[in-house]
């Protein structure tokens, strides 16, 4: 005989069952009858402010509030109406209405000339037809528009929306075209970027410039790096330059949020080559603030002498000295460290080298090179630290904006320039239904050991991470 449950339910559980059930309606009840209530004061209290506007409009329109029989009166439409005379037909005047759209349409700029081709999208300069401001409109590029929006495009716009900054380029707003994909950021246009500025230039920047410049760039990247960005493609042609001494950080199509602990599987191939950092080149997935803070030594490199520092041709080892597990722990262990042809390491100084290099440059400047171009992530200096240097403070001492020197604009006359610098790494299209990083043998000694690496966008099936 099987013996009862001692999970089944007894008197007790019923009661207490029926128990809750009654509490359960009550409360039901109790919660409609106070909505009920609720509803009928408001009714009430509706009724009285309309009798009281109705009684303030009488009373407004009659002192004594006695207006229930008399006609209203007639009053003349215009003052020049002649009595007696027909009323004519009267034209209506007509206003624009703006559209339901949340954007505005690229109809609504007059484009000037075209400014240079970047990596994601096409430059330009226009007018603003409403009014006739000068602003710069970035043509978005869309491979495929029916895959979606790209990645590359949607951080760029969040990020700069994100940013208020003086020396970050201030985006105004997105506005759209008639076909699918015609997806435009308008904003503020300066005069020039400093690739295609020193290429002009007879001589590099007086040393007093160059600090201002590096002064302005390294506020922007604190700023960034303060609120969790990294920009990823810092070089000069990124960097913009007005005639009023303003510099304005731009282009931020591989800028992305970081956090703390870092993302794991960042994307690799970020950054253009010859501002990219050792630990990029060497393959490492795990990289932070550290990789634009090596693009400013780059860049502090290319302001002194108007060429490229590190065009890929055997320049680091030579200028930065050889890798040990001394003075970079652990690189060893980075995936393409194993392709590397090091020579003996000697007792090479670093700060000599670049001291013969730069041979006007401030031991206290050399020493901030030195710091910046440092193999060792760990040990090159924030931007807070870079801005904090001794360098900046001596003579001769950064130059005042306002006394700062003018340029002819090439982007603000009708011709189009060409950019002789490579560019950032582009995205790849998916694979199989997916994006997919490829992994590829790549022989990364020829950067350090004399062959140049060529790096083109199709070669790669990326997925920026």
């Amino acid at each position: 005989m099987t013996g009862r449950s001692r999970w089944a339910d007894d008197e007790e559980d019923a009661a207490a069952a029926a128990q809750r059930k009654l509490e359960k309606e009550e409360k039901k009840r109790a919660k409609a009858a106070k909505a009920a209530k609720a509803e009928k004061q408001r009714q009430l209290e509706e009724a009285e402010a309309q009798k009281r506007r109705l009684a303030s409009a009488d009373t407004a329109s009659n002192g004594t509030g006695d207006t229930a029989h008399r006609p209203a009166k007639r009053r003349r439409l215009s003052a020049d109406q002649v009595e007696g005379e027909t009323d004519a037909p009267r034209k209506l005047l007509r206003f624009q209405a703006p559209t339901w759209s949340p954007c505005r349409s690229i109809d609504d700029f007059d484009r000037l000339n075209h400014i240079e081709e970047g990596s994601y999208g096409f430059v330009s300069r226009a007018k603003d037809i409403s009014t006739g401001e000068i602003v710069a409109i970035k043509h978005l590029k869309m491979d495929n528009p029916n895959e979606g929006f790209p990645v590359t495009a949607l951080r760029e716009i969040q990020t700069l929306m994100a940013s208020d900054h003086q020396n970050i380029v201030h985006l105004r707003e997105v506005v759209v075209g008639e076909e699918l994909g015609d997806v435009f950021m308008v904003m503020d246009f300066l005069e020039h970027d400093l690739k295609t500025l020193q290429e002009d230039m007879a001589e590099p920047f007086l040393p007093s410039e160059i600090k201002t410049l590096l002064l302005q760039i390294g506020s922007a990247v604190e700023y960034l790096h303060d609120h969790w960005i990294i920009h990823r493609d810092l070089k000069t042609s990124n960097i913009l330059l007005d005639n009023r001494g303003r510099i304005k950080l731009a282009d931020f199509g591989l800028a992305r949020y970081i956090g703390d602990p870092l993302p794991p599987n960042l994307t690799k191939l970020v950054v253009t080559l010859w501002y990219r950092a050792p630990e990029l080149l060497l393959g490492t997935s795990t990289y932070d603030s550290t990789i634009d803070m090596w693009s400013i030594g780059c860049i502090f490199g290319e302001l002194l002498t108007k060429e490229p520092l590190l065009q890929g041709k055997n320049e680091i080892f030579e200028l930065c000295g050889i890798p040990t597990d001394a003075t970079w722990p652990g690189f060893k262990r980075l995936p393409n460290a194993k392709s590397l042809r090091l020579p003996k390491a000697s007792q090479q100084n670093t700060g000599a080298v670049i001291r013969a290099k730069f041979p006007f440059l401030t031991t206290t400047g050399t020493a901030l090179l030195t710091a910046l171009l440092s193999l060792n992530p760990a040990k090159r200096p924030s931007a807070t630290q870079m801005l904090a240097h001794g360098y900046f403070p001596e003579d001769p001492r950064p130059k005042n904006e306002k006394v700062f020197p003018t340029f002819p604009s090439k982007a603000g006359l009708e011709r189009t320039r060409r950019r002789e610098s490579p560019n950032a790494p582009k995205r790849g299209k998916g694979v199989a239904g997916g994006e997919a990083e490829a992994e590829a043998e790549v022989d990364f000694s020829g950067i350090f050991a004399g062959r140049e690496m060529e790096e083109q966008g199709g070669g790669f099936q990326l997925k920026l991470i």
